[in-house]
């Protein structure tokens, strides 16, 4: 299984609510997926099965209150706790789009992204899955296999560690004695991370060519 994620297009809105103490509430709503559509990323998501995941999602996470996400993606599908920043309290069906809303928490990245908002920053959201891909009509088809892990907020996607991402993305996970772990990639990731901010372009560069090294030492 792959891990894939997917950002979504579509401006999302935030809406800024008061409570009764006087307190702003911060809810972002809009698109969050889309169905039957290819993405930006070349890849298509059936409706039946994403309708599928999505309504799996929706009564074993959303409807449990347990339906939360985190600020940027992480490099795995596991949902970190330390790093949650809001809570999706509805997601459905509208046509072939999946139309969601998610409160900002009061946690360290909830602030974070209350702050962004604040700022007039425009932030979107993305989804975080984990499934099967299959070339199809020009198009990698994601399998029946699907699972949606969470859907996170994010800025646009083509940011410097794109390419770290992107690479995390391509890893084969593996259930593990009931742990996920991916099963290459980690020490280009180590590498990139740890290097000082000035040198990153290089290592970033020198990985990404290893990065294709690989890749051509097992075509």
């Amino acid at each position: 299984m792959k891990l894939i994620t997917e950002y979504t297009t579509s401006d999302v809105q935030c809406i800024v609510e008061k409570k009764e103490n006087g307190e702003k509430k911060y809810v972002i709503e809009g698109v969050f997926a889309q169905a039957d559509k290819k993405n930006r990323n070349g890849r298509v998501y059936p409706k039946p099965i994403l309708e599928k995941a999505v309504n799996k999602y929706v009564k074993e996470q959303v409807k449990t209150h347990r339906a939360v996400g985190e600020l940027n993606h992480p490099e795995g599908p596991t949902v970190n706790l330390d790093k949650v920043s809001h809570l999706i309290t509805d997601l459905k069906f509208e046509g072939s789009n999946v139309v969601g809303k998610a409160q900002v928490l009061p946690t360290p990245m909830g602030k974070i992204v209350e702050g962004l908002l604040e700022g007039g920053v425009q932030l979107g959201v993305s989804t975080r899955g984990m499934g099967s891909l299959v070339q199809k009509n020009g198009a990698m088809e994601v399998g029946k296999d699907f699972i949606l892990s969470t859907v996170d907020i994010v800025q646009d996607p083509s940011a410097p560690e794109a390419f770290v991402n992107g690479v995390m993305e391509g890893v084969d996970w593996v259930w593990n004695n009931g742990i996920l772990s991916p099963q290459v990639i980690e020490e280009m990731e180590t590498e990139i991370r740890t290097a000082p901010k000035a040198f990153q372009p290089e290592v970033q560069i020198r990985e990404f060519k290893n990065f294709l090294s690989l890749i051509k030492s097992q075509i």
